[in-house]
């Protein structure tokens, strides 16, 4: 995926990716000090002004890769606005970032995997998941470099955070390896396949575009993240303090996300074609990369709750977080079906 647009709005400029080895409260605390400084001049860009008297705006935050095509085709197609609401896209890198943005209040709403929101939720206790919007087991793959040619002969590995890091240790670990042997270079995506190239790392799971551009430099597919288990879920994120009096405007936000889902899986290419006006991505490998999700929008459940504490203890062991979140607090079950249906 190439790097996200630039914006003029200094709110949405200042969510691009922190690297590694800052510290969170610090960043966090920095962004909250510009969007302050910001604050006085957005305007109606906050959901308790209205725009024109009509429909508050929503911001939503999200990455820039093809899991996030009901949101970009959405916004492509206006549906959004035929529904009555005035929501605006806030792209930046992905990951944590998102998340973040909700948590400083510069957007009201996010879209995350279900092992990056939950570190999150420890942070900000009042980060709700609503329900999710697609799955999948195939998206994230596996690239070695050339020359490795058993999971045994990996020294170093490269990863994002969240669900990557997860999804790195799941691989090591299926394959009778200890992730402690392993070094793991945390990297922003587009860092990773050039690590690849110079030799710096012996492989690493992603998605696309950046899988692709690890095997154009040399690397080759290695299987996807479902050959060892591993799945992860899309969710849509909000604040509960925002949520308590707008529950009705999110779930109208969802069902429009849940009718994109639909049409994404009706006619991928159509998605691929939204993607690339909305975040430039390229259009056949988005409309491959479509093909390998699922996008449907559903109601927490069980299932999901189950996952989650398997990943908040995989947190808690590597100390990436000090406690988990309440499951039972954070993740809305039930909610999906009052509202968004």
């Amino acid at each position: 995926m190439p790097p996200p647009r630039q914006h003029s709005d200094p709110e949405v400029a200042m969510f691009r990716h922190h690297r590694t080895g800052r510290r969170p409260a610090a960043a966090l605390l920095t962004l909250l000090t510009l969007l302050l400084a910001t604050a006085c001049g957005a305007g109606t860009t906050d959901s308790a002004g209205t725009a024109g008297g009509a429909s508050p705006t929503v911001r939503i935050a999200l990455g820039v890769d093809a899991s996030y095509a009901p949101l970009y085709l959405a916004a492509e197609r206006g549906m959004f606005k035929k529904a009555g609401l005035d929501v605006q896209l806030m792209k930046v890198e992905g990951g944590p970032a998102a998340a973040q943005a909700v948590t400083a209040g510069a957007a009201q709403m996010s879209a995350n995997a279900d092992s990056t929101a939950l570190p999150q939720m420890v942070g900000n206790p009042r980060l709700r998941a609503l329900g999710a919007f697609q799955s999948s087991g195939r998206y994230l793959k596996v690239v070695l470099r050339k020359g490795i040619t058993s999971p045994r002969q990996i020294k170093t590995m490269g990863s994002i955070q969240g669900l990557g890091l997860y999804a790195t240790h799941e691989y090591l670990q299926h394959h009778g390896i200890d992730p402690k042997s392993v070094k793991i270079q945390q990297g922003a995506p587009q860092e990773i396949p050039t690590m690849l190239q110079r030799g710096d790392i012996d492989g690493y799971i992603l998605f696309d575009p950046w899988v692709s551009k690890g095997v154009a430099a040399g690397g080759h597919l290695a299987g996807s993240v479902g050959d060892f288990g591993v799945t992860y879920v899309q969710w849509l994120l909000a604040d509960q303090k925002w949520l308590k009096e707008n529950e009705k405007l999110a779930g109208k936000i969802f069902k429009v996300v849940a009718e994109a889902d639909r049409l994404v899986t009706k006619d991928p290419h159509a998605a691929a074609l939204a993607a690339h006006e909305q975040a430039q991505l390229p259009v056949t490998a988005t409309e491959k990369a479509v093909g390998e999700i699922s996008f449907k929008s559903r109601a927490l459940t069980s299932a999901d709750v189950t996952s989650a504490r398997r990943i908040a203890d995989f947190l808690l062991q590597q100390k990436l977080i000090k406690n988990a979140p309440d499951l039972d607090t954070v993740l809305l079950r039930g909610w999906y079906d009052r509202y968004a249906r």
